[in-house]
């Protein structure tokens, strides 16, 4: 079996039934009152884990994928509706109460390395979420 030592890996401090969990994508997406990213915007945006995926806008532009898919089912990139039902199923502890969204596409990463990835880590970390799903697009 192959195994990757070059990626960072930390095991959960507790049992998943017990962990707090949220979504990250980079999907571009935002709730349809909220600013639209940019081209190459290294911002951004909070989407409540109560909100429906109907209430949910993507503004990600790219020519690298087809967007087909995910404009039929936002949970292609951002399952949200599927990181719900966990917890009933007794799978994990609870949603956090944020979800966030970043463009991808990006050409330089220097401010979501720098500023606005510790930005949301940090806030992730302060809301008690102990589990990151990161969905790229």
């Amino acid at each position: 079996m192959d195994r990757n030592n070059g990626a960072p890996f930390t095991p959960l401090p507790k049992p998943l039934i017990r962990c707090t969990v949220a979504l990250v994508t980079s999907a571009g997406l935002h709730l349809r009152d909220d600013k639209p990213f940019r081209k190459f915007d290294p911002s951004y945006r909070v989407i409540p884990a109560d909100a429906h995926l109907n209430e949910l806008v993507v503004s990600h532009t790219s020519i690298g994928f087809d967007r087909v898919p995910m404009q039929q089912d936002l949970n292609v990139v951002f399952p949200l509706d599927r990181i719900r039902e966990l917890v009933p199923r007794g799978a994990a502890g609870a949603i956090g109460p944020r979800c966030y969204s970043f463009m991808g596409a990006q050409r330089d990463l220097s401010v979501v390395k720098e500023q606005t990835g510790p930005e949301v880590a940090k806030r992730l970390v302060g809301e008690g979420v102990e589990v990151v799903v990161l969905t790229p697009t």
